[in-house]
């Protein structure tokens, strides 16, 4: 695991190697540089990564720009897991240094077309050379499956409605059922109106060939612009949602007026008056726990005390998160299956992400290069537009612009229970069926752990992904 180490925003990493320290006169790294055994390389450029960010990070950007042409020398998009890992770190903090000159940014990006069919394609590639998306579905699916026992009217929104595998798997285990499968609706939703449409064109064939009644309800929007009244939920079905990698994108805040409010009293006082509530919303057992963590840091108004991960005080300030999950618990829905990334990429401060993504981005680059070989034009397709796109937004972007604010499982299950959801421990059945389908595919290295009643997908031992299930929870 990739450590910053106590010293290194006070002193500099590349104190292990001071042939190699940062001087506006080096120019280019000593020949034999090239010639560093793979182990020796990818430390070097771990040292040389996290200085040339602490540079970015203090706005220091001739130090930084020195950083970035040192490792110019060493990183390469198609070289081993680090050489490529640092290719797009360095591009993230590239980008982030030109923002300080917006017209050459923009200028520099003005011709840029992001097409919409291009992050399908990526995305479906993910799904095709790991098993992660894979895993997700199966275990969503059970857990509808298991949840919507004897239900004839069954009613599933989908957050991000670009797979049809997912539920063409779906259709095929509600044909099975003994009393016959439900009538079945699927509310997609996705920016892009084609992608809907052949949603509902591959689901309709489906549907037909099992025989299953089934409507499908497209919602052409972005997730954060979603109104819930177009979900048209009616009477008598059975309500699930499924959330594969979808929620953290409505954690996305305009920071600096966050800032500016939570500095003014009157609104600092009621936003504690608000948390102050939702706490007390949580079911006895589970407060009860929290108190007995972490008594100090709830009657501790103390900033110097930073609050354990697992209190409510340590949650990010969220309005649509948390607006998005009271508006879905008012609907009663009998589960909904939440897919995340196992990392925190929703830090306050540069450095913060930039550990973290380096850690999380490794096991994902290190475990795609077990599975596919270097040279594959796929692998190289996933690291650029789909890890190297992530990365970027983590590390170059702020404010709303900043979308991919990953964070852990614990912090999930604090929001979903404030929300006032119940976790819905996940069955034994569908844990098996992933198992299977990582022998059966020969996924070595690969793992399913349960972790709290909801289950975590680890390359080795390291947690990439994590799911979980909810269900409405009266009060009493």
């Amino acid at each position: 695991m990739i450590q910053e180490g106590p010293s290194s925003v006070t002193s500099s990493p590349l104190q292990f190697f001071p042939w190699m320290s940062l001087s506006p006169g080096l120019g280019s790294p000593f020949p034999w540089l090239r010639e560093l055994k793979s182990e020796e390389r990818g430390l070097c450029l771990i040292h040389l990564l996290v200085a040339c960010a602490n540079h970015v990070a203090a706005g220091s950007l001739e130090n930084a720009n020195i950083g970035l042409e040192q490792i110019s020398h060493l990183a390469s998009p198609d070289g081993d897991t680090m050489q490529r890992i640092a290719a797009y770190f360095t591009e993230a903090l590239a980008d982030r240094m030109l923002k300080a000159w917006p017209g050459l940014h923009k200028a520099l990006n003005s011709t840029k077309i992001s097409s919409v069919s291009d992050e399908i394609l990526v995305k479906k590639l993910f799904f095709e050379l790991c098993p992660f998306l894979k895993l997700a579905y199966i275990i969503t699916n059970q857990a509808i499956v298991e949840a919507m026992e004897g239900e004839k009217m069954v009613h599933i929104i989908d957050l991000d409605s670009s797979e049809p595998a997912q539920w063409i798997n779906l259709f095929q285990t509600f044909s099975a059922r003994p009393e016959g499968p439900p009538h079945l609706r699927i509310t997609g939703i996705h920016e892009q109106k084609e992608v809907l449409e052949q949603m509902a064109l591959r689901l309709t064939e489906e549907a037909e060939k099992l025989d299953i009644p089934f409507q499908f309800n497209p919602i052409v929007c972005k997730l954060e612009n979603l109104d819930l009244e177009n979900l048209r939920v009616k009477t008598g079905e059975a309500l699930a949602v499924s959330s594969v990698l979808q929620l953290h994108s409505l954690l996305a805040t305009d920071d600096e007026m966050l800032r500016r409010n939570i500095n003014s009293p009157s609104i600092s006082r009621n936003l504690n008056t608000n948390l102050s509530h939702r706490v007390l919303q949580m079911n006895h057992r589970t407060l009860g726990e929290w108190l007995e963590r972490d008594p100090v840091h709830m009657y501790s108004p103390s900033s110097s005390d930073l609050p354990s991960p697992s209190s409510p005080l340590s949650l990010a300030p969220a309005p649509r998160i948390g607006s998005f999950l009271n508006a879905l618990r008012a609907l009663s829905p009998k589960v909904i299956v939440v897919t995340e990334q196992e990392s925190n990429h929703n830090g306050t401060t540069l450095m913060d992400r930039v550990m973290e993504a380096l850690n999380f981005y490794a096991a994902l680059f290190d475990c795609l290069q077990s599975t596919v070989s270097r040279a594959q034009v796929e692998r190289q397709k996933v690291e650029k537009m789909l890890f190297g796109e992530e990365i970027k937004n983590i590390i170059a972007c702020e404010g709303l612009e900043r979308r991919e604010r990953h964070e852990k499982l614990e912090k999930w299950i604090l929001r979903l229970e404030l929300a006032g959801f119940g976790r819905v421990p996940l069955s034994y059945h569908g844990m098996l069926q992933a198992g299977r389908l990582l022998q059966s595919n020969n996924y070595d290295g690969y793992k399913i752990k349960e972790e709290n009643g909801c289950l975590v997908m680890c390359w080795q031992e390291r947690a990439l992904y994590s799911i979980s299930a909810w269900g409405f929870r009266r009060y009493d």
